[in-house]
């Protein structure tokens, strides 16, 4: 992993545009490359892509490099335009075209807000050194890139959001699916939702959605970070939570992993032969088995729920995680075709 290149978030490359435009605004001149400081203390150098002096306004664009992490807005081109304000009016921030505006209760912004957040906001004005100005930031082509992410279904409608904490993109530290985790849940709670669900894909979304009939606010995209959802949950509780998700996934949820991936933990077969020792045929061919596809299907020949068994067991890991906060926890397992073979409790 240490091989790897780190990037720069939107919110950094958004911050270095704007102190590019307003030092464009006072001097007539662009800073190329510009620098900023980040919360951390370091201070990298972003180079110009677009930059336009005009009557009253300024705009300076940065591609995004999210280095080497899988990020849907590396190579995107952020653009701040700066227009000085009326004395005292401090910074107002605007979405411009390919930044989402706040439709919903529960995110770290108010409704109607541009979706553009906390931290990136404080470095922005930082680099405006108390400035009464406008701040208009834009994506090129955000609008469509956003349809990627899971901003139409937190409430951001328009666009991208612009985030960052840290100004710095850990490549696979996949920070942003988790605070979408996150965010999902603030969004749920917002809403007055008594019951969320976290399933491991579409397939396990679309059965629990159907099988509770919860609304779409009511899903979280959980992925492969079942952990993320029982965290947060711990601290931020909501009545009722479903998981679930195939039988491999779940498995390694009843094995006690966190982190569902398939880079990142496996399936322990010892564990589903443990489950159905009562039978000890079975249960030696349970531990031989591929996949834990195939276990279920030698356990269904012999009659044995190792489905039910399985989900039991990751409701026990749940709760544990869970330490006591008041969310009642059941677990639906599927198999490939969608079909629900498993529930606890």
């Amino acid at each position: 992993m240490s091989s790897l290149r780190y990037g720069w978030t939107t919110g950094a490359c958004a911050t270095a545009a704007t102190k590019a435009a307003y030092t464009a605004l006072l001097t007539g001149e662009f800073p190329d490359p510009v620098e900023i400081t980040l919360p951390g203390g370091r201070r990298p150098a972003f180079a110009l892509a677009a930059e336009e002096l005009r009557d009253g306004a300024a705009m300076a664009g940065i591609v995004k490099d999210a280095g080497d992490d899988p990020d849907v807005t590396h190579g995107a081109l952020v653009r701040s335009t700066v227009r000085l304000g009326a004395p005292g009016t401090g910074v107002v921030f605007r979405a411009g075209p390919g930044v989402g505006t706040v439709t919903k209760p529960g995110l770290p912004l108010e409704v109607g807000e541009p979706a553009i957040n906390p931290v990136p906001r404080r470095m922005m004005r930082e680099v405006l050194d108390g400035a009464d100005a406008i701040v208009e930031i834009s994506v090129d082509g955000g609008e469509e890139l956003a349809r990627h992410t899971w901003n139409p279904r937190l409430g951001i409608l328009g666009g991208l959001s612009i985030l960052g904490t840290t100004g710095i993109v850990v490549p696979y530290s996949c920070s942003a699916w988790i605070d979408s985790i996150r965010r999902g849940v603030d969004v749920a709670r917002a809403a007055g939702r008594t019951h969320v669900a976290g399933a491991t894909g579409s397939t396990s979304e679309r059965v629990v959605a159907e099988l509770h009939g919860l609304p779409e606010d009511a899903l979280l995209d959980m992925g492969d970070f079942a952990g993320a959802v029982l965290k947060y949950l711990r601290r931020h509780p909501v009545p009722r939570l479903t998981i679930a998700g195939g039988i491999g996934k779940l498995a390694k949820l009843a094995g006690g992993h966190l982190d569902l991936h398939s880079k990142r933990s496996e399936v322990d077969f010892g564990l589903l032969a443990g489950l159905v020792q009562e039978n000890p045929e079975v249960a030696e061919r349970v531990r031989s088995a591929g996949t834990a596809l195939e276990a279920l299907r030698i356990c269904a020949d012999a009659g044995l729920p190792l489905g039910g068994l399985v989900a039991a067991r990751a409701r026990e890991v749940a709760l544990d995680v869970l330490r006591g906060a008041p969310v009642e926890v059941d677990i639906v397992v599927i198999d490939r075709a969608g079909t629900i073979v498993g529930q606890a409790p």
